[in-house]
């Protein structure tokens, strides 16, 4: 038996220092250093995430800085895929696709050349005239003001006013300064132009090498969905650009006769402007359509500009609502909604790039998916067609009218009853 003391309890030993002895196990070595220890995976994966975040970061910023180049390859292939039925048709006839491709271009650049010729030379003969004409359109507004107002206006004065004011030395300075600004964005406009035009010409001129080459990577059951995709974006996109042309065509002949019998100068020149500016510059291109045609109508008279201004309204309407969504489904076929959704759409996107080549776009795309979708047919079913089945009884209308009736009914033989 275990020692007790004096009151019957077991006896403690103690140590000899008087310190209680261990309880637990000892401690591990260097545990608390191993607690305090970053993991080994740690860093790595640190580094790994700000490798990630920095390449994303450049990724990013390098695709702000060549955005406007991919936009311009994105209109290139457009136009290439536009061009292709042309080019392709030579090409057969044993012509190389580097002449034919040439060749295209360059009736394209002949016809550009003498549009804008004969807009410039309209333009320039409105402008001498305008110059030419100026004082005496000043003496006239000064002559209705006096008579109007009681004022003794004259055209001296007022040009002596006008050449010593500080507005009009502050409007040429800013306007040297806006000439350079011009300049800037004629010449990065002509750049822009330069390299569609190269990026379109080498799409249209090595059309099948670009094929192969996206082939080539590709097993045979997806090349043949890309050939056929490819085949799919040259038909839509022509028969887009072929609307798009009709449309101009319908304008020019439209603004034409309005224009000519207005009697406005330079009517033929006006009427293309205004079917090519409208149908082929997207977003603002109305409005640039529309004020050429209002100013040189205002030369005329100004109730001349009046009635093309409220033409050009009505018509962009009527085109809008009626004439585009008719033309765009026939020669695209989409939806006339899915049509002005995707303007809608492309617009938000790439701004006028987007309203560009939208509908060619989306009918592509409609076009290919529409061959792996499975359809079905439709049952013979009345509401399909929108006619109401004969289970579910008359409508509103219908009941309205029977309760009508046997309202006037009952008014009917009351009275009979009475007399």
């Amino acid at each position: 038996m275990a020692p007790t003391d004096e009151t019957g309890q077991v006896a403690r030993h103690t140590s000899p220092l008087g310190a209680k002895p261990p309880t637990g196990p000892p401690p591990a070595d260097g545990g608390a250093e191993q607690g305090a220890r970053m993991p080994r995976w740690l860093p790595r994966a640190m580094v790994l995430a700000l490798a990630l975040i920095g390449v994303f970061q450049l990724g990013l910023w390098a695709f702000h800085q060549l955005i406007g180049l991919l936009l311009n390859i994105l209109i290139a292939f457009f136009l290439a895929l536009a061009i292709e039925p042309a080019v392709s048709r030579m090409a057969a006839r044993g012509m190389r696709r580097g002449l034919a491709t040439f060749l295209v271009f360059f009736g394209l650049l002949i016809v550009a050349a003498g549009f804008f010729t004969l807009l410039g030379s309209m333009l320039a003969g409105q402008i001498i005239k305008m110059i030419e004409g100026f004082p005496d359109y000043l003496d006239s507004v000064i002559n209705w003001i006096n008579t109007t107002f009681h004022t003794d206006l004259r055209r001296v004065d007022i040009q002596e006013g006008l050449l010593h004011s500080d507005w009009l030395r502050k409007y040429a300075q800013n306007s040297a300064a806006g000439v350079l600004d011009v300049s800037t964005q004629v010449l990065g406009g002509l750049f822009r132009l330069l390299t569609i035009a190269l990026f379109s010409f080498y799409f249209a001129a090595d059309g099948p090498r670009l094929r192969r080459a996206l082939c080539s990577v590709l097993p045979p059951a997806r090349q043949a969905e890309v050939l056929r995709a490819w085949e799919i974006a040259v038909d839509k996109t022509g028969g887009y650009l072929y609307s798009r042309g009709l449309m101009a065509l319908i304008s020019g002949v439209a603004h034409y006769v309005l224009l000519e019998a207005l009697g406005i100068p330079y009517a033929p020149v006006l009427a293309v402007w205004v079917g090519v500016v409208s149908q082929f510059i997207p977003t603002i291109g109305t409005y640039l359509a529309g004020a050429l045609p209002m100013l040189i109508a205002f030369t005329v008279s100004p109730l001349y500009a009046l009635w093309v201004l409220i033409f050009v309204v009505v018509y962009q309407q009527f085109e809008n609502y009626m004439l585009q969504p008719k033309l765009t489904s026939k020669t695209v076929d989409i939806h006339p909604a899915v049509a002005f959704g995707s303007v809608i759409a492309g617009t938000a996107l790439l701004g006028a790039v987007g309203a560009l080549v939208a509908i060619p776009a989306v009918a592509t795309l409609q076009a290919f998916l529409g061959a792996y979708v499975k359809r079905y047919d439709v049952t013979d079913d009345p509401r399909v067609h929108g006619h109401r089945g004969r289970g579910e009884g008359p409508g509103p209308l219908t009941r309205a009218r029977r309760l009508w009736g046997r309202v006037r009914h009952r008014q009917d033989g009351s009275r009979d009853a009475s007399g």
